[in-house]
């Protein structure tokens, strides 16, 4: 039937896989246009020379309580600082377990109103920009439930937070949550990351996927850094993480996957080694391995 192979073809997409973004002003994709004072905090948070980034998530707790691996904060996260390029926490976290002389840029969560005992979407913005401001933030962050009950309100938080931080040149971090009943798949992670870019996020944490994870990163005009999710054993971790970067992602924002790897500092390090240096799995899980026997 040779019309409705001509609709079919014509519904195809073409995400011009293989061709890169152009990025006239700056290294990273979407954020040619962007004031000086944005680009500045973006490229603390970025690594100029690999245009990536590795971010290490313990914020965990605002939604979920004494997290398995960070019950202490102070004692956990502290040593794994100097593997890592950037910060993503809550302002309680910040404050009472990170000393201040530290020169890693920080990603603030700004949302609150929901826990694991209850809906996730339904939350709000808790964190004024003055705070943000205050704890020096070199981005701010809240999480999007496209699909999910409270969609238009996590949609508005987003918005309004954008709108805040671009008052004072602070980037906002969108994540995209998946709900219990969302499929984690190219179709509703494009979608997601699209929205989130589109309303003016400067970058996008979300999760991967397979097949098709290049198609979801370049269907996103800004950089997309993907979760590290629950815990799965290292070589899978790293495999992920590999495969992530190896299809256009621009770093890993991982959590219980480094903090609660049999050796959290060995771990952090293994996936620098394929963040920056392009290491294939299988070197950087020999790394981690090679590492860990050194430590003990």
């Amino acid at each position: 039937m040779p019309d409705a192979e001509g609709k079919a073809k014509s519904n195809e997409k073409d995400y011009g896989i293989g061709v890169p973004m152009e990025t006239p002003g700056f290294f990273l994709r979407g954020a040619g246009h962007l004031d000086w004072g944005m680009k500045n905090r973006l490229a603390r948070i970025f690594n100029p020379k690999s245009g990536r980034t590795l971010m290490l998530a313990f914020d965990h707790g605002y939604i979920m309580g004494p997290t398995t691996g960070i019950e202490r904060m102070d004692l956990r996260i502290p040593p794994l600082m100097p593997h890592v390029d950037c910060l993503m926490c809550t302002r309680g976290g910040l404050r009472t377990c990170i000393q201040p002389d530290t020169d890693k840029p920080l990603v603030l969560r700004c949302s609150t109103g929901a826990t694991v005992l209850k809906e996730l979407s339904n939350e709000v913005i808790g964190v004024a920009i003055e705070d943000a401001i205050r704890l020096n933030a070199a981005a701010i962050t809240t999480q999007v439930c496209i699909g999910a009950e409270y969609e238009k309100e996590t949609l508005d938080n987003l918005s309004r937070l954008i709108n805040a931080g671009n008052t004072y040149g602070i980037p906002t971090l969108g994540v995209t949550a998946v709900g219990k009943e969302m499929v984690r798949d190219a179709r509703y992670l494009g979608l997601a990351c699209r929205v989130v870019a589109e309303v003016g996020a400067h970058f996008v944490k979300t999760y991967y996927c397979e097949p098709d994870f290049a198609e979801v990163v370049a269907g996103c005009p800004v950089p997309v850094v993907i979760a590290g999710g629950k815990k799965i054993p290292e070589a899978d971790a790293l495999a992920m993480a590999y495969k992530a970067i190896d299809q256009g992602a621009s770093g890993v924002d991982m959590g219980r996957n480094i903090f609660n790897a049999e050796d959290p500092v060995s771990m952090a390090q293994a996936v620098r080694a394929i963040v920056h240096e392009n290491e294939p799995p299988d070197k950087a899980y020999d790394l981690y391995q090679t590492l860990m026997n050194e430590r003990q």
